[in-house]
């Protein structure tokens, strides 16, 4: 089996749903990570108290009572799901998933490092390029008088609409 063939394990989009945005950094959750790692939260969470000292605030952190509030209301869970939750979760940035696969050391927890890295890079890429593309459209519409503010217009409700989720394509039996 080539390395490409093995980095197939997780769709890139199951990734990107994985991540969140609190505190304004973009993190993972304890649990989403162990389940891509195929080991067990309180497994993941024991390696990374062993090792500590690599995991600095920056690169992971227990989310409070409130945000952990905030965060399970934000999806509808069964009684069930939400018992599973004892105490408030860890969260790992970037940095800390990087710092993962130095005490995860499974073939899995490798190949889904690097997927998971590969994520952060393309969000960070799309951001990076949206926001270039809109500050390139400022200069152009600061440039050119007012016969183009129709067109400026148009261009600025497109790259906005990207930004926001997509509604189902096709038919409905209704």
């Amino acid at each position: 089996m080539s390395n490409n063939e093995r980095l197939v394990l997780v769709p890139i989009e199951t990734i990107e749903n994985k991540i969140f945005l609190i505190r304004g950094k973009k993190v993972m959750l304890d649990r989403d990570l162990a389940v891509l790692y195929g080991v067990k939260t309180q497994a993941l969470n024991q390696a990374v108290k062993r090792n500590l000292r690599r995991f600095p605030e920056d690169f992971m952190f227990r989310l409070t009572h409130t945000e952990a509030t905030n965060w399970i209301s934000q999806f509808v869970m069964s009684k069930k799901q939400r018992m599973g939750i004892r105490r408030q979760p860890y969260v790992f940035t970037e940095q800390g998933v990087a710092m993962l696969s130095s005490v995860l050391k499974s073939e899995r927890a490798i190949d889904v490092n690097i997927q998971i890295m590969r994520t952060f890079t393309k969000l960070r890429e799309m951001l990076s390029s949206n926001h270039l593309l809109r500050k390139k459209l400022e200069e152009l519409e600061k440039k050119y008088d007012s016969h183009f503010k129709v067109i400026f217009d148009v261009i600025k409700q497109l790259v906005t609409e990207e930004d926001r989720p997509k509604g189902k394509l096709g038919f409905s039996a209704d």
